[in-house]
């Protein structure tokens, strides 16, 4: 008898999502940054961080992407802040996925 293959769940995309996003030291410097902010942040964090104006864009939108910042752009200016509901989210998504893991029974 062949067995079907699991397909992937959507939590497991989404969460996979966020680990992607959160997968790099200057994006994890950024969401830090933002999270000590008790506003949305305006500056120019090329000026705060060690990477070019180019790179931060890219490591924003990958942030963005993922739902893990908002921005809205007001040229000259860009703000971004923490998305709360998708950052809630992510929180819990993985505190359960290390709270499952951490319950398995392991005998290897």
């Amino acid at each position: 008898m062949k067995s079907e293959k699991k397909q992937l769940t959507k939590e497991q995309e989404q969460m996979a999502r966020f680990a992607k996003a959160l997968g790099h030291p200057i994006r994890i410097a950024i969401l830090q940054m933002l999270a000590g902010e008790k506003c949305c942040y305006h500056g120019d964090m090329s000026e705060v961080l060690p990477i070019a104006k180019s790179t931060l864009s890219q490591h924003l939108n990958e942030l963005k992407d993922a739902g893990l910042i908002q921005g809205t752009i007001t040229l000259p200016t860009v703000k971004y802040c923490i998305n709360p509901e998708n950052w809630a989210l992510a929180k819990k998504m993985f505190r359960d996925f290390f709270t499952e893991i951490e319950n398995i029974d392991q005998k290897c």
